[in-house]
């Protein structure tokens, strides 16, 4: 089924949410876009595919410069003014009206953590975060993940240039309420190369398998 498209204003432009609706949703993910590519990459692809049928509600994002055809994204400030409008508009849409859930691939992963005092999730989604630029570890963002209260998943591939699994957890060290789950072979792009016995059926499997635990271990503290 194809996902609704719902056109949205913010401060920079006009974006655009993708919802793909659970038909009796207890809780909405909604999921920001990287700086490379779009709402259609595999990872964003799969959780709109797959959680709807676990009950949560899932809207990708997409940033105006995208939905205007530009190539840049711009600055991460007017990502984040984007991103804050957008959640804003839809905490006033009663079909939203779940208990919400945030974050992002690459890029998506770091605006839906710099702006969580904004937005109150009640949880944060990290798919591949991008710790470093790759080659230069020296220039960490690892703040910006520390940044939040609420508890975050991040999954993260052994072959990410921009950090693996092991730079982020001595980037955390003992921080409380981030967990970090490893994607064997995985890079950045959440690519696996043909040589490896974790398979992209396995990769696709364990992502879906993470989230949708992490969804309900939320909900299970939250209504406790």
């Amino acid at each position: 089924m194809a996902s609704t498209v719902i056109p949205v204003e913010t401060p920079q432009g006009r974006g655009r949410f993708f919802v793909d609706a659970a038909e009796q949703p207890s809780s909405i993910l909604v999921l920001g876009h990287g700086a490379g590519g779009g709402i259609g990459a595999i990872d964003l692809e799969l959780l709109a595919q797959s959680l709807p049928t676990l009950g949560t509600t899932v809207a990708r994002f997409e940033q105006p410069w995208r939905t205007a055809g530009r190539s840049g994204s711009g600055p991460p400030p007017k990502l984040d003014e984007a991103w804050c409008a957008a959640l804003d508009w839809l905490a006033d849409q009663e079909w939203a009206q779940r208990q919400l859930l945030v974050g992002g691939r690459s890029a998506g992963a770091r605006v839906a953590c710099r702006t969580a005092s904004q937005t109150n999730p009640a949880a944060i989604v990290c798919l591949a975060f991008p710790l470093h630029p790759p080659g230069r570890p020296e220039k960490s963002r690892v703040s910006e993940l520390l940044a939040p209260s609420v508890r975050r998943l991040v999954l993260q591939g052994s072959k990410d240039s921009f950090g693996t699994p092991e730079e982020i957890r001595t980037a955390i060290g003992n921080a409380p309420h981030v967990s970090v789950v490893e994607l064997p072979g995985a890079d950045h792009a959440y690519r696996i190369g043909k040589a490896s016995p974790f398979r992209p059926a396995d990769l696709r499997t364990t992502v879906v398998a993470e989230v949708s635990g992490f969804i309900e271990a939320v909900a299970g503290i939250s209504t406790s």
